[in-house]
Order: structure tokens, then C-alpha cells, then sequence
């Protein structure tokens, strides 16, 4: 007797396991309508970064709504708040899963973050899409990890190779972020790509997030007389950065990665941020259909002009609703396989086919900081 309770209990605590371990999916996918989970940075030090992707994605998912929704069922988009930390993008992505019984879910901006979140979505067996995590460790995690943007190993090379080329810079200090996944990933494959083209990095100096006195490491780099300064961080630090750097009479030319896309840039930075270039996932100035369609609507429902992260946002939840709309079933298992063979999309930041890792095939954007805006300046690619 004592071996048949003792045997019962261990079958129950493994269909337990079982259930918890697909997220509930029929709940998702049996109500009236489709629970998606959203979770981001709304507040926080990078908060213009989620509000920015929540705005994008609530757009999309509101125009899909008005239309009738999918398959005759609207989408309940459910919001959640991980403050800028990954304990808590963790914390709230099992919420998602395990109490809202999410079918899907769109996040995070931050590699760090999506790095914290992405292993339990893989373990629940839920697909998440992230808007513009670029860390390649990120989709790695599992087949149930996507994007929509371009990975830090070609992001990477791009501003090597237009600093290199286009910019005919031969000499470059590196200012990295010690404590973000981001920063270190962009660090390793710009250093490796610029000394490939011939260029010299002549020191790499550290910091870490939070820090607001760069002095020290910008004395050190100003000794070294590099043309440019490559700063692999969010806009917080960068706008710190470049004041204390022209503070201290440096003039060598500022590079960066798509972690500058904020309005904050140019309100922290002031003129100091000025003529400096980074890579990004669009451009307001871009003739393409689907960016300037995006770009009116954007404007039409907030009223302001929508960055990188509020385009890339659009892009991820239209890419799972494409999903959504194409299969005959509406199960987490489903809309994978359906995400992953996302080819040719027209969206607001270029086309996009998910390749066989998962990740974002396209171009990157280049762009300069004029007249607290930014210039358009070309495309690039590293074919």
C-alpha cells in the first residue's frame, strides 16, 4: 500500500511537471482570444528602451485588433514591467507563462535581459521573439528563441568597417561596459574585425552600468590620441561619456552601436553627442514602403517620431502575428515552426528572413547625430 501511494505520487508530481513544462498552451489557445506576453524595461535606467518597443508592438497589435484579430479571435496583449533588471525578466516571463498562460511572448531590448529569460521560455516550450536583443548568445539558448534584428557579430564588423573605410579612421579606443552582455559582445567583434582591416586599437578601458565619472578612463584614451572613441553602451553612459569627453578636450569622432537609439541621447549628451555616428536598426529617412507606412501611423497614433526600438518592436509582434496567422493550430509548438519560417517580411526596419539560427538576415542603418536629430547615411552590409 505504502509502495502504491508513495509510486501515485511521484506519477502526479511528474504530470505535474509535465503541464507546467508547456506553459499551459491549451488555456492560450482555447479562450476567446490570444494571450501574448510583452515584458520590458518601461522604467529604469534604459525605460525610453521599452517604453519605446511597447508603443511599436501596441501599435500592431492594436491595428490587428480593429480588423477583427486572427482567426476570428483579438489578441489580449499582457504587459509586464521587468524594471531593467534580468532577476526580474526572469521573474516576470515565468509569471507570463505560468498564471497568464501565454501562447507567445515579445521581448526583451536588452541582451542581459533576454539572457535571463530567454532559458525559461525555452524550458515552457514558449516562442519569444526579442525585438533587438543582438548578443548571439541570446537565440542560442533554443529553437524556440527568435529575432528580428541583426546580432552584434555583424553589428560589430559594420562599425569597424565603416569607421575603417568610409571614415578613414586607422586608431581606436575602445570604453566598454564590464557588467553588460551587450557591450562586451559588440567590444569583441569590432575589435576583431577593425584590426582585420589594418586599424589599431590603442587601448580598451573599462566601466561599469551605473557609473557617472568617466574621467580617469578618458585621460588614459586622451594620452593615446586615437581619431576615434568606440563606446558599445545605452545611452545613459554614452551621453555622459561624450560630455566629459569634450569636457576634457578630446575630438576624436564617437561610435556606437544600436544601445544609443534614445531620444534621452540627445537631452544627456547635449552638444558633446554631436557628429558622432552608430549602427541602428532603421532610419526615419529610409524610402522604403513599409518604414514611411510605419513612420505615419507611428506618428499618427502618438504623436511624435518613433526610434529604432518602437520600429523594431512593430516588427517583432507583426512577425508573430504573421505566425499566428498561418497556422492551423493555434499551439505554442505551431506558431514556432511558423516563426522560424519567416521569410522576406516587409517590415518597418527592412525585409526579414529568419535564418537557420534563428536570428535576422539584413542590413544595418548608419547614422549621425545632426542638429540634436539624426542623418541618415547609408546602409551597410559585409557582403
Amino acid at each position: 500500500m505504502k509502495k502504491f501511494i508513495f509510486g501515485s505520487l511521484i506519477l502526479s508530481f511528474f504530470n505535474f511537471g509535465m503541464i507546467g513544462c508547456t506553459g499551459n498552451s491549451d488555456k492560450a489557445s482555447n479562450d476567446s482570444e490570444i494571450r501574448i506576453g510583452q515584458f520590458g524595461s518601461l522604467t529604469g535606467a534604459e525605460a525610453t528602451f521599452g517604453q519605446s518597443t511597447d508603443k511599436g508592438i501596441r501599435l500592431a497589435i492594436d491595428a490587428v485588433n480593429a480588423a477583427g484579430g486572427v482567426k476570428g479571435k483579438k489578441i489580449k496583449l499582457i504587459t509586464e514591467d521587468n524594471q531593467g533588471k534580468p532577476d526580474e525578466a526572469a521573474a516576470v516571463v515565468k509569471k507570463l507563462i505560468t498564471q497568464d498562460n501565454v501562447l507567445a511572448l515579445l521581448g526583451e531590448v536588452a541582451s542581459n535581459r533576454s539572457l535571463a529569460a530567454a532559458p525559461i521560455a525555452q524550458q515552457f516550450r514558449i516562442p519569444m521573439i526579442s525585438p533587438s536583443s543582438t548578443n548571439p548568445k541570446v537565440t542560442e539558448i533554443g529553437n524556440y528563441i527568435f529575432r528580428v534584428c541583426f546580432i552584434d557579430p555583424f553589428q560589430g564588423p559594420v562599425m569597424a568597417k565603416f569607421a575603417f573605410e568610409d571614415l578613414k579612421v586607422k586608431k581606436v579606443a575602445i570604453l566598454k561596459d564590464l557588467k553588460s552582455d551587450y557591450s562586451l559582445g559588440l567590444t569583441e567583434f569590432f575589435e576583431k574585425k577593425f584590426k582585420e582591416l589594418g586599424g589599431e586599437i590603442t587601448s580598451i578601458q573599462n566601466f561599469q552600468t551605473g557609473d557617472t565619472d568617466f574621467k580617469a578612463q578618458l585621460t588614459a584614451i586622451r594620452s593615446e590620441k586615437p581619431d576615434a572613441i568606440f563606446i558599445p553602451a545605452y545611452y545613459t553612459e554614452v551621453g555622459l561619456i561624450a560630455r566629459q569627453a569634450r569636457q576634457l578636450g578630446i575630438k576624436a569622432t564617437l561610435l556606437g552601436g544600436d544601445g544609443w537609439d534614445s531620444p534621452k541621447l540627445f537631452e544627456i549628451g547635449g552638444e558633446a553627442i554631436e557628429g558622432a555616428y552608430y549602427s541602428n536598426h532603421y532610419s526615419t529617412e529610409s524610402p522604403n514602403p513599409a518604414t514611411q507606412e510605419f513612420i505615419k501611423k507611428y506618428k499618427e497614433k502618438y504623436s511624435e517620431t518613433p526610434d529604432g526600438m518602437a520600429a523594431s518592436g512593430y516588427d517583432a509582434a507583426r512577425v508573430l502575428v504573421q505566425a499566428l496567422e498561418k497556422v492551423d493550430e493555434l499551439t505554442p509548438d505551431k506558431v514556432r515552426e511558423a516563426i522560424a519560417e519567416t521569410k522576406d517580411f516587409k517590415g518597418a526596419t527592412g525585409t526579414i528572413t529568419i535564418d537557420q539560427n534563428r536570428n535576422a538576415d539584413k542590413e544595418a542603418f548608419i547614422v549621425q547625430v545632426k542638429d540634436k536629430g539624426l542623418k541618415f547615411i547609408r546602409t551597410l552590409s559585409l557582403k
